[in-house]
């Protein structure tokens, strides 16, 4: 048997089958980093190759990040032929599987990026200057014509050698890009200039010299500005820990953190960082969250509690067993699915990907019929100006970078306030959201029922009515129950045990105590049960409910014995929020399984007009798929367990995080705390990258639409049609890093 290293070709499977045959296996996910993409066109071109390869599923690739996400089957291509298929279009493919190493390589490859086109700007441009000055003020003398020569030459041919073997990389593969288009555009500037130079005619090296250095600058400031739209992967990274102390024999032993495993004990001291997601064994300390939750507010933790990795420990010593550990962890998640939403594709870019596919071969065309329609009316030097500044102006780096730049910017921000939205396609479902429903338990309130109170029936005995609907409830975990225990525990009255436990799900539950069949739950479960609840117990049920407390019912042996009252706590800035999003033009509304009259109480405290009570946890989605049927586009908010279903029917899911278990899949958007402000943060921050996209493309195309002709009819200069597409390009980005600013005014920019 022969082994194989990553990324060989992998052997077809030996079965009896022809030889062209392969037997097609598990897709396989994988980020590879893209090498010459400039523009929109080149991500067309590497996509449409990527997608049209045999065996790969799915492909999607991203200007802004310089990523490609595949899916392909290892059965039937590998990433050996997936890169000789982008090669020969003229573009490198590499693969960049770690998320931290890559990462880190695409920080440093950003570096070294703007210091290559800073260094070809800086020699560029004095020559450029140079060039020109000898071409205006010296016109007539032929010592500045043929000095203007060689320097133009150096410009052309080394500062500009980069751009150039681009385009005609792609020239040689049959295919084009913006770099074609300046190639094209200055080579032939500078040979025309030279044939000219010979003949005693016209030059226009200053043309190709300063079209050059202005595209060179212009690179540069766009390097440097998708650097700081890619700065939030890097500083989540610069979050986590390099050492961890981890006890062994009792001792302490500083190691890397990649050596913990999970079940080691490490001990974090006043004002480190804890580096593993872990749980408290020891000790008792308040730990700063804010780079998880975005609550500044340190959370108290002793033994028991869950701690996050890159979190601070602030004031006392704590030891840890690690529950979770590298690419596991919290702060690992959070930096992976940023990523993914940083590389997703918004529906609205199928357009630019639609014209991206045509936009260069047109350009060359516009091109080609401006010079000639110049030449017939007998002005070929204008016409060779205009020609190339059509070339030049249309350059599609504006429509590449305007919808990745944004999500790249949004995302970010969105992790940095504990908000993670999962791609571009859920930007454009909440900009068109009009209804949120919250779930009541866990997302309204704190999700903590306390016991309230026991009311029992004539004749009947507080003691043993309480006993034995704790001993009922002991096997269960539903908040309710645990109130219920808790309020025995707390009188110090003997629970006695339960057998035969058993539960109806969103009605209550049985069990036999002390050799009876007792029953704890809704009206619904006392009725199906032949358990008469008499009139006294009824009325002060009402009544109970109707000061938004929950009342579950007792009953053995034919009737009702008691009655006990549970409350749960609406979450401090819940009415706030309410508020803020009725604001905005959203209407609420309120799910819950609990009686009409508890859920209404809540609703009206809170502002809430619309309320769907007593509704089973199964039939969540239905009512979700009932608000929809009315025309309305539905948000849901819910805890991400229970709410999965109704989650995933909902326009738009978000979920409320624990600021550990970060990656719900059943949702859109997660709150990575469980503050209910996270929700109006981020329908707004979705709604403002999203305007910011739509900003991006109205200018690109604008710009591209209102251009073209002002070049074609000679009213553009060449050399101003380069700062003009070098500045569109940078506007773009700068637009879109309007974003980091977002939340960070009084009130947040919204």
């Amino acid at each position: 048997m022969s082994t194989k290293a990553p990324g060989t070709s992998v052997e077809p499977p030996a079965v009896d089958a022809d030889p062209g045959e392969r037997v097609s296996g598990d897709p396989v996910d994988v980020e590879l980093s893209v090498e010459g993409m400039h523009c929109a066109s080149c991500v067309s071109r590497v996509q449409r190759t990527l997608s049209d390869h045999p065996g790969v599923a799915d492909a999607r690739v991203n200007l802004a990040t310089h990523r490609a996400s595949v899916t392909y089957d290892p059965a039937i291509v590998d990433l050996a032929d997936l890169r000789k298929s982008v090669e020969r279009v003229g573009y490198v493919l590499a693969e960049a599987s770690d998320l931290n190493a890559s990462a880190g390589d695409e920080s440093d490859g950003n570096v070294l990026e703007m210091r290559r086109w800073l260094r070809l700007t800086l020699v560029a441009w004095p020559l450029a200057l140079t060039v020109m000055v000898l071409t205006f003020a010296f016109d007539g003398d032929d010592w500045a014509r043929w000095l203007a020569f060689p320097l133009a030459a150096v410009v052309q041919f080394f500062a500009g050698w980069p751009i150039l073997t681009s385009g005609l990389s792609r020239a040689r593969h049959l295919s084009a890009n913006m770099d074609t288009l300046i190639a094209i555009g200055t080579l032939t500037a500078f040979f025309y200039s030279v044939y000219e130079l010979l003949a005693g005619g016209e030059l226009y090296f200053e043309t190709a010299a300063l079209l050059i250095a202005f595209i060179l600058l212009g690179r540069y400031f766009e390097a440097r500005a998708r650097s700081r739209a890619s700065s939030a992967i890097r500083a989540l990274l610069e979050l986590g820990v390099k050492e961890a102390r981890v006890l062994v024999g009792g001792e302490e032993r500083m190691v890397a953190v990649e050596q913990v495993q999970v079940g080691d004990q490490v001990r974090v001291r006043p004002g480190e960082k804890l580096p593993v997601d872990g749980v408290v064994v020891d000790g008792a300390s308040a730990v700063d969250e804010s780079m998880l939750t975005g609550e500044s507010v340190p959370v108290e933790k002793a033994a028991g509690d869950q701690v996050a990795g890159a979190t601070v420990n602030v004031d006392g010593a704590l030891t840890v067993r690690a529950t979770a550990v590298g690419r596991d962890t919290a702060l690992a998640q959070i930096v992976r699915l940023v990523e993914q939403a940083q590389g997703s594709k918004a529906p609205v870019e199928r357009l630019v990907d639609q014209v991206s596919a045509i936009f260069v071969p047109v350009v060359l065309s516009l091109a080609g019929l401006t010079f000639v329609a110049w030449w017939i009316g007998g002005d070929a030097g204008a016409g060779l100006l205009a020609a190339i500044a059509v070339l030049i102006i249309a350059c599609p780096c504006a429509l590449g970078l305007a919808t990745p730049t944004a999500l790249m910017v949004g995302a970010g921000r969105g992790a940095a306030m504990g908000v993670l939205i999962k791609g571009g396609e859920v930007l454009q479902r909440a900009r068109r959201l009009d209804t949120v429903v919250f779930d009541k338990t866990g997302t309204l309130t704190r999700g903590e029922m306390t016991f309230v109170d026991v009311l029992v029936g004539p004749g009947e005995d507080t003691e043993t009515v309480l006993t034995r609907a704790a001993s009922v409830e002991a096997d269960s975990e539903h908040p309710v129950a645990r109130a219920i225990v808790r309020g025995a525990e707390d009188m110090r009255w003997p629970v006695p045990l339960a057998t035969a436990f058993g539960s109806l799900a969103g009605h209550g539950v049985r069990a036999r105590v002390e050799g009876l069949a007792v029953a704890v739950g809704r009206r619904k479960l006392m009725a199906d049960d032949g358990l008469e609840i008499p009139d006294v117990l009824e009325q002060t049920a009402v009544r109970r409910e109707s000061l938004g407390q929950t009342v579950v019912f007792i009953g053995w042996e034919g009737r009702a014995r008691g009655v006990v009252a549970v409350a749960d706590t609406v979450k401090d800035n819940a009415r706030a929020v309410i508020d803020e999003l009725h604001a905005m033009g959203v209407q609420v509304a309120m799910i819950t399984g609990d009686n009409a009259r508890a859920a209404g109480a809540i609703a009206e405290s809170l502002g809430i007009g619309r309320v769907l009570a007593e509704v089973l946890p199964e039939d969540k989605v239905h009512e979700i798929r009932r608000l929809q049927e009315e025309g309305r586009v539905v948000a849901m908010v819910g805890d991400g367990i229970n709410d999965a279903p109704a989650l995933v029917q909902a326009d738009l899911g978000i979920a409320i995080g624990t600021g550990t278990d970060v990656a719900i899949e059943a949702s859109d958007l997660t709150l990575i705390s469980g503050d209910l402000q996270g929700v109006v943060t981020a329908i707004s921050l979705s709604r403002r990258t999203l305007r910011i996209i739509y900003q991006n493309l109205g200018w690109a195309f604008g710009y591209n639409a209102a251009a073209i002709p002002l070049a074609a009819v000679g009213l553009l200069h060449p050399i101003v049609a380069a700062a003009t597409m070098a500045t569109s390009s940078v506007s773009v980005v700068s637009n879109s890093l309007r974003l980091r600013r977002f939340g960070r005014r009084a009130g947040g920019e919204r």
